[in-house]
């Protein structure tokens, strides 16, 4: 499932709001870098999950037999797929 931008600036923003609360903490880098780079890693996360969802799809399609989604099998088969993708990824 795909989140919006707004949604990942607005988790970024959750968890620098918690860190700024946090008095044992002594910060290198400027906090809205450290928000960027939040931002950022969730992106990139995001998109290789799509990736993955989108490959897993393919490879599931391509059978000579026909898989009809939602059934055992196809579960079965996607999730492998979509794991292997992740793991090559080192997710």
């Amino acid at each position: 499932m795909r989140i919006g931008r707004e949604k990942v600036n607005h988790i970024s923003k959750i968890i620098i709001d918690n860190l700024e609360k946090r008095e044992d903490f002594d910060y290198k880098a400027e906090l809205n870098e450290v928000r960027l780079e939040i931002t950022h890693v969730m992106n990139e996360y995001l998109k290789i999950e799509d990736q993955a969802d989108e490959n897993a799809r393919k490879v599931c399609a391509s059978y000579s037999r026909k898989l009809r989604e939602d059934t055992d099998e196809w579960d079965i088969l996607y999730n492998k797929h979509y794991e292997e993708h992740l793991s090559k990824h080192g997710l």
